[in-house]
């Protein structure tokens, strides 16, 4: 009897294992959808770059000006999980100089590495997975005009079981997703473009929605605000404003108002943009004018919520 319930217990675990196993593999952008794409365009690769934000985290710390084109890597990210350093993607072979148009499109749309292992969601894949290929197709090609840098950028730092990058695959399953988060109905151009532009290669929730215990996004508080991912010196986690319409937002913010904040930094109650934001306006002040106003034609489109953050 002993002897039956020891197998019976082995085959379970082995069961369970192999189920894991199966469960958490990596997967990879179709070949044929890589086929079908025209030759990267660099001139809406440079507007991916700046709509995506890369300079924020992969640029060296500190950098300014030309320098941030410089994407070194080394920028750490202190959670509740642990610390990420965002690596050097400059096109050296320190960096993803010697990846394939497959290689970054894995990474950009499924978060898989080159070595087939999982990417930590701290790179917002989950948002990029929005993208068009033919957009990802362009931004590589952008990247690769950029300045190399053979810096190395150190390790992550994280205890267990967030170490285990196999169990990434699993949380993929629960909040790995093209579709998009938002259904608009009868919306016009520049509200879908701004849908676009927010949910995919802007990531914007990523920041502005709230986050449940395993760090996934609740998304039905889209971009109610949200206790910061980040953790500041001191342990200090500060608050994510909430963008939508609803109580706390900005719901007395005009579609004007909105799209000048992001040109400029300027609030209209004539205050400034600041912390992370700062960055993001650096950024967005680079996209045509009317990739702004599709922005805020979206976030005023969207519905709107209580602020996703307890009050202090």
């Amino acid at each position: 009897m002993r002897r039956k319930l020891i197998a019976s217990v082995a085959i379970l675990a082995a069961v369970a294992a192999a189920g894991f196993w199966f469960l958490s593999a990596p997967q990879r952008v179709d070949a044929q959808v890589l086929s079908s794409l025209a030759p990267g365009d660099p001139v809406n690769g440079e507007r991916m770059f700046w709509a995506g934000g890369c300079t924020s985290c992969h640029a060296a710390p500190g950098s300014e000006g030309d320098a941030r084109l410089v994407l070194a890597g080394g920028r750490e990210i202190v959670s509740a999980f642990g610390t990420f350093v965002a690596p050097n993607i400059s096109p050296s072979e320190k960096g993803i100089g010697g990846w394939t148009l497959e290689n970054f499109a894995d990474a950009m749309l499924e978060g898989v590495a080159p070595d087939g292992s999982h990417l930590y969601p701290s790179f917002p894949y989950t948002s990029y997975t929005r993208m068009r290929p033919q957009d990802v197709a362009d931004l590589f090609a952008y990247l690769k005009t950029l300045p190399p840098s053979d810096h190395v950028a150190g390790p992550h730092r994280l205890g267990f079981p967030f170490n285990i990058r196999r169990g990434i695959g699993l949380w993929k399953r629960l909040y790995l997703s093209p579709e998009p988060v938002v259904t608009l109905a009868n919306a016009s151009d520049a509200v879908k473009r701004g849908q676009y532009l927010v949910e995919g290669p802007g990531h914007c929730g990523e920041c502005h929605t709230p986050r449940n215990e395993i760090g996934g996004l609740d998304k039905s508080r889209w971009m109610a605000g949200s206790v910061s991912p980040e953790i500041g010196p001191g342990g200090k986690q500060g608050t994510i404003p909430n963008i939508t319409g609803g109580e706390g937002g900005i719901s007395d913010w005009s579609e004007s108002d909105i799209a000048y904040a992001l040109e400029s930094g300027f609030t209209p109650d004539f205050d400034s943009l600041g912390g992370s934001m700062t960055d993001v306006v650096a950024n967005m002040s680079k996209l045509p004018a009317s990739d702004r106003e599709a922005i805020a034609a979206y976030l005023k489109a969207i519905p709107g919520h209580p602020d996703g953050y307890p009050s202090n």
